[in-house]
């Protein structure tokens, strides 16, 4: 595997149970890196991570709650004590929320939504900066979307958008005089997912690329020369 594009390296990918996320930890393996996957639900983690290994790559399985802060932690911690720097960071795992005008909000809804989609990315930067420090090329992966700008009915999960990316970005300019660490913003655009089927239930998915698709543009960013701070959409 020493001809593969990442082998060596050491990824993790969050959301990585299905969709967007299932599809980048999986292309990513196929280019030789070493995936750590997570997301809430542990079933489809090991179906994610028996289809890894089945092509021939290799990965670990950690469910957590992203919402739990200090879970965050324990992860940082169990992948700092076996391995010594991390290479790609895929900040993908995200929740929808409801679609509602600004003044209809729900509050405990909107609280939550921001700890996921800002607050947990936040957290795990914090978690593994030093491990992002000590790669040779670091990549810090977030995923955004179209609606980050202001859109009628999308104002929460837009607003955490625009927060993901803002946050990134700063991060980005901050090391990026003293570290090989990169930042990159991603839109995968219209993609066949479980969240994009929640919010256009009238579509039809056979009219949407694949998430592969957004994983195979992920795996061409990250071995790219791409410079911090590069955006990328990802057309169909």
């Amino acid at each position: 595997m020493s001809d593969l594009p990442l082998s060596g390296k050491l990824a993790l990918v969050t959301g990585a149970s299905r969709g967007i996320g299932a599809a980048t930890a999986e292309v990513l393996a196929a280019a030789g890196a070493h995936v750590v996957l997570t997301a809430r639900t542990g079933g489809g983690l090991e179906d994610v991570e028996d289809r890894i290994h089945q092509a021939g790559g290799s990965a670990t399985i950690a469910p957590l709650d992203l919402t739990d802060g200090e879970s965050i932690g324990r992860l940082a911690q169990a992948i700092g004590g076996r391995w010594r720097a991390l290479d790609i960071l895929v900040l993908n795992a995200a929740t929808l929320g409801s679609l509602a005008a600004v003044p209809s909000i729900d509050a405990k809804e909107f609280a939550r939504l921001l700890t996921l989609n800002i607050a947990a990315p936040q957290a795990l930067i914090a978690a593994f900066d030093l491990m992002l420090r000590a790669s040779g090329d670091a990549r810090v992966v977030a995923l955004t979307s179209s609606v980050a700008a202001p859109r009628a009915y999308w104002g929460a999960y837009g607003a955490s958008k625009a927060a993901l990316e803002t946050l990134v970005g700063a991060y980005g300019e901050e090391v990026k005089n003293i570290s090989a660490i990169r930042t990159h913003i991603v839109d995968p655009g219209a993609t066949r997912t479980a969240m994009r089927a929640r919010a256009f239930p009238g579509e039809d998915p056979a009219s949407l690329k694949g998430p592969d698709v957004v994983g195979r543009a992920i795996l061409d960013l990250v071995t790219s020369d791409a410079p911090t701070g590069y955006r990328m959409r990802v057309e169909g």
